[in-house]
């Protein structure tokens, strides 16, 4: 008999043990469906995490929760339709170049590698997920490249009005960092929301020149690009603003409020953040060569790395020239038959990672293997050189500014437009 109540008392326990484990228990839910794809609980949740901790080092207030929210909801939103899209058309950033742009950023902050990676994990961020959110930015950097620059075109006549403007203002280079905000206005609005949307302007207006903090308010109401990052600009120069901040710029000082400006996607409001100016005509060239291989179903990324890596020790062990080898292995077709030679120009019109590989060599010295989007190369770094090139870095800096004006406007119409064609549901909170 006391053998049956041991029995009994123990499967008892079990049972009950068994109901408590069973409870359920929720680790996450889908906060918003983008397309085919979801948007997690816990995606929203680390990114408000990541604001509110970099807002904090940077002594940056914020607004309320829900504003803040609404904000990264619409950023992750936008970042998933572009990460869909580069998955459509197979673009994908493999793990040799991500290992090259770490460690193109260490070297920046004077690091190593692994000394970038225990900085990052003493934040109590993993390097792994460090290294995804690098991969997701360069995919969506290449993406917006892809779609926005085909949309693109710079007429010869657009670059010489705005080099004789240039002459006529006595080539000064005069860069603004902006603050933006947004009121959006719907398609077609009613007088009612037009109304609206003009009283939220202005208590915008009314609420930055009675002294409150830009960025928080941008953060807070802007339905601007920028609106994450306090609604701030990069410096830029009244010819590569859109055309709208332009008109408005003309005499405008540091610290000067502007608008509300209204347009198609509602009531822009502007703060002048800093102004600065640089006059030179001076500039310095680089002379270079590279031998360049493009990766394939045929090439494995890996497989072009080490063929180089055998050209680069050919070369250095004196067995072969870079110049012959460039003509018989190099992909570039505009390089290859003159043995690798890219001629005189500066280093900033090759792709960034080009660029800063150029100017990191010394004169003679040839590079490692490393990435671009073009493919593998190799460079080497023939001369450098200072010439007075008024009217080349006239022309050039025209079509610049015109171009990244163009880019900006049609990143954001093309940003708006995939928003629109996609189906987005976004669920309440539990």
């Amino acid at each position: 008999m006391r053998f049956c109540k041991t029995i009994i008392f123990t499967l008892c326990a079990l049972l009950l043990s068994q109901s408590v484990i069973a409870a359920p228990q929720p680790l996450d839910r889908v906060a918003v469906q983008v397309d085919d794809g979801i948007i997690l609980e816990s995606e929203i949740q680390d990114m408000v995490k990541t604001v509110k901790e970099n807002a904090k080092s940077n002594n940056q207030s914020l607004p309320s929760d829900n504003a803040l929210r609404t904000q990264v909801t619409e950023r992750l939103i936008l970042n998933h339709l572009q990460m869909q899209m580069a998955d459509r058309i197979g673009l994908h950033i493999g793990d040799l170049q991500l290992d090259q742009t770490v460690g193109n950023i260490a070297k920046e902050q004077g690091l190593t590698v692994e000394q970038m990676r225990n900085k990052i994990e003493a934040t109590g961020t993993s390097f792994a997920q460090y290294r995804e959110q690098l991969r997701q930015e360069i995919t969506i950097g290449e993406i917006q490249r892809i779609q926005v620059q085909r949309r693109i075109q710079v007429s010869p006549q657009e670059v010489t009005n705005l080099v004789n403007m240039i002459q006529q203002q006595g080539q000064k280079n005069v860069e603004y960092q902006i603050g933006h905000i947004l009121i959006e206005i719907p398609s077609n609005p009613t007088s009612e929301q037009l109304e609206a949307a003009s009283k939220r302007a202005q208590a915008v207006l009314k609420r930055l020149k009675d002294g409150a903090d830009f960025k928080r308010t941008a953060i807070a109401s802007s339905s601007g690009p920028k609106a994450l990052e306090g609604g701030v600009w990069d410096y830029m120069n009244v010819n590569e603003m859109p055309t709208l901040f332009a008109e408005v710029m003309n005499g405008a000082s540091k610290g000067d409020i502007l608008g509300p400006i209204k347009s198609g996607s509602g009531l822009h409001i502007i703060k002048v953040m800093d102004v600065r100016g640089q006059q030179s005509n001076e500039i310095e060239e680089v002379r270079a060569r590279h031998i360049l291989l493009k990766p394939s179903p045929i090439l494995s990324e890996e497989r072009a790395k080490t063929v180089l890596e055998q050209l680069l020790e050919q070369i250095k062990s004196g067995k072969a020239k870079f110049e012959d080898l460039a003509r018989k292995y190099s992909e570039d077709p505009g390089s290859a038959a003159k043995g690798g030679e890219l001629g005189w120009s500066q280093s900033d019109v090759y792709v960034p990672e080009f660029a800063r590989t150029l100017d990191s060599l010394k004169v003679g010295q040839i590079s490692e293997p490393f990435r671009t989007s073009h493919g593998w190369h190799i460079a080497q770094l023939e001369e450098r050189r200072k010439v007075d090139a008024t009217d080349r870095v006239n022309t050039n800096r025209a079509h610049q500014l015109i171009f990244r004006r163009k880019f900006n406007e049609e990143l954001q119409n093309w940003l708006e437009e995939m928003r629109a064609n996609a189906y987005i549901e976004v669920f309440d909170q539990k």
